[in-house]
């Protein structure tokens, strides 16, 4: 209807009525929610489609080597032509040299050079993303779990997922082991003390608290159990001390010499123990040992003593010595991926490299590097996956992917997929389902 009005002999157009108006921003608001809803559902249904076309794998653990800081890509596994942090002013680009590798065509710098030979088995994907750029926190709390922080729900770290899935190979063992600090990011947040670690920070003593004390026996023990156990029953099952309680049987289930015996690195040979290196490679062979004794999932912590100055966060100063760190990464790491080979586990182990974030080819006022979320490369290994050496292609400055972009979920899509837990599983916070990834899609030339 045209709504008109006469003022003397001019005729103008007036606003429709107020029904009229109603009317019409209904329409387009239900028209507006109906495309969206189908837009936002087709894109549900081709990542859910992608989720499950792609195979899944037959590992049977997992080792993460955590490389805290930020580990510049550029100086290690995605090389670009030279630059220069003493030029005035300083000329963006790699700290050291490229060298060749067993794969032809895909190249990483010179402190890589025993890794370099088993590129083979190894895939740099190049070109993981994210956007948290100057939070270590959030950003370690991001790979870990593989979502942002989000009002009261503490997400689960990719450990905790697997050992929630799958459990220990060997039920004497936990099925996830932490070596180095722990902190909520690798925790199980709401899956709750069943699906959390074992940790330990010294490898000549293995995690505190599982040996009991000479006097007290089987016998003891179980007497105290015992007395115990009337008390304990009249927490709620879902109560915060029930949880405690459930960490506390899985403790006194492993306590004795059976579970300590894995943690005896003296019982390895001293050529092996030399060939991974110091206290880092020493951590790198234990995970190993937990492998064997049937532990799923075992997160490693790279570099406590700083051995640089800073660790892998290399502002200013902790550049100069970044060498050390990567050549101490590039002995234990390629040590553990042969001796896993030499004793056939390769293919059942997948070996993940990751750190919070990357850094920019260009350098700092005082010769380091900042921090970067749009590229930056994380590592997979063995696990049984088509290894290529590197995935993805960012471009001139290292800043960018142009190729194959892989998001955070993609890449905790590809570790489950992997390890045979399928990407669309859904997990249960209360009784709101929570799928493991947040739309996560498997990285599909590596599985295929």
């Amino acid at each position: 209807m045209n709504h008109t009005c006469s003022h003397g002999d001019a005729m103008r157009p007036v606003p429709p009525a107020a029904g009229d108006s109603v009317r019409l921003s209904r329409r387009r608001f239900l028209g507006t929610t109906a495309a969206t809803t189908a837009v936002a559902g087709a894109a549900s249904r081709t990542r859910g489609a992608e989720q499950a076309s792609v195979p899944l794998g037959k590992a049977e653990h997992c080792i993460m080597i955590w490389l805290g800081g930020g580990m510049a890509q550029i100086d290690t596994f995605d090389p670009k032509p030279m630059g220069d942090a003493l030029a005035k002013p300083p000329r963006a680009g790699s700290a050291y040299a490229a060298i060749d590798t067993a794969v032809p065509g895909v190249q990483v710098t010179e402190h890589l050079s025993r890794t370099a030979r088993l590129m083979d088995r190894l895939t740099a994907v190049r070109t993981v993303h994210h956007r948290v750029v100057d939070e270590h926190a959030f950003a370690t709390n991001l790979v870990h779990t593989g979502r942002m922080v989000s009002g009261t729900t503490v997400y689960p770290s990719i450990g905790s997922i697997v050992a929630h899935q799958r459990g220990a190979v060997d039920p004497t063992v936990p099925a996830y082991m932490l070596i180095g600090y722990p902190n909520v990011s690798r925790g199980p947040g709401f899956l709750g003390a069943k699906a959390g670690f074992v940790y330990l920070v010294d490898t000549a003593a293995g995690p505190a608290g599982f040996t009991r004390p000479a006097d007290v026996s089987d016998d003891r023990a179980a007497r105290r159990q015992h007395l115990l156990a009337p008390l304990q029953q009249r927490f709620p099952a879902d109560s915060t001390p029930a949880e405690y309680l459930q960490a506390q049987a899985e403790a006194l289930r492993l306590a004795g010499p059976g579970f300590m015996r894995h943690f005896r690195l003296d019982q390895e040979p001293g050529s092996l123990r030399e060939a991974y290196g110091g206290e880092f490679g020493q951590r790198c062979l234990l995970a190993r040992r937990l492998v064997q004794s049937g532990v799923r999932f075992i997160e490693v912590s790279h570099n406590l003593a700083f051995v640089n100055g800073t660790g892998w966060d290399t502002h200013n100063d902790g550049q100069r010595n970044q060498h050390l760190l990567i050549r101490d990464l590039d002995q234990a790491l390629a040590s553990l991926v042969a001796d896993l080979e030499e004793k056939g586990l390769l293919d059942r182990t997948l070996v993940v490299v990751a750190t919070e974030f990357g850094r920019p080819s260009a350098f700092d006022g005082g010769g380091g590097r900042g921090h970067q979320g749009s590229a930056f490369s994380l590592v997979l290994a063995g696990g049984g996956l088509a290894h290529q050496g590197a995935y993805g292609t960012t471009d001139d400055a290292c800043r960018t992917p142009v190729e194959a972009a892989v998001s955070i979920p993609d890449f905790h899509a590809t570790i489950l997929a992997a390890l045979g837990i399928p990407p669309h599983t859904e997990l249960l916070d209360g009784a709101r389902p929570v799928p493991v990834t947040d739309g996560g899609v498997p990285i599909a030339a590596l599985l295929s």
